[in-house]
């Protein structure tokens, strides 16, 4: 599955209008970003957002307490039901995760950068777990690693958590992501169209238009 991970309409549009966009991941980061700001315009960004795209909106809570992770988790899932509530890997989280998963409610454990973190999230029943790559490969530890072993241990015990490979900077992440197994990649628009791209394509076309117009001026 291909997410896009962005809070701005018109790149979601662009992605959706490609034919390939699975969902999207969002953040309070990302939210400010684009400025958007308070409580209900944050939601009513969320809305518009579902409007656009078929499935699997991640909407994260801004709570850390595992009360008030609940109340803001159950608000988030009442805007649509395409809406996935984004937790972090924090104790009250994996609690919050274990309540909203038997309330029905779809969850995406995030800030993931270990195995055993990614094991307890699909313990407490996590739809998706997101290990961050990208932000591994900064401290000179291969995040592609932790893909790896997470997509093992799921796949030893068959745990249905879905392993979501978040904060991809390049189009080989991408790949490689794909090739070790993982079940969705997020990444900004600029990796997926990244992946359109190779010379010999353009040479090819250019080829062909060039030989068409000989035959046909």
């Amino acid at each position: 599955k291909f997410f896009i991970d962005t809070a701005n309409l018109n790149e979601i549009q662009e992605a959706y209008d490609l034919g390939v966009l699975d969902g999207v991941t969002t953040n309070p980061s990302l939210m400010a970003k684009e400025g958007i700001k308070g409580d209900e315009n944050v939601r009513a960004h969320y809305k518009a957002i579902c409007d656009i795209v078929d499935n699997n909106v991640s909407a994260e809570v801004i709570a850390t307490e595992f009360d008030k992770m609940i109340k803001e988790g159950e608000e988030l899932a009442k805007i649509d039901d395409k809406i996935v509530v984004k937790i972090p890997m924090i104790k009250d989280g994996v609690k919050a995760i274990k309540y909203l998963s038997e309330q029905g409610i779809r969850t995406n454990c995030t800030l993931v950068f270990s195995a055993g973190q990614a094991l307890l999230a699909a313990k407490a029943g996590a739809t998706y777990v997101s290990p961050f790559i990208g932000r591994l490969d900064d401290i000179a530890y291969d995040g592609l690693d932790l893909i790896e072993q997470i997509v093992q241990i799921y796949d030893n015990y068959g745990y249905p958590t879905e392993v979501l490979a978040a904060s991809i900077r390049h189009t080989m992440h991408l790949i490689q992501c794909a090739e070790i197994g993982a079940d969705v990649a997020t990444c900004p628009l600029n990796v997926i169209t990244s992946l359109l791209k190779h010379p010999l394509t353009d040479a090819g076309l250019e080829k062909f238009l060039a030989d068409h117009k000989k035959v046909n001026s």
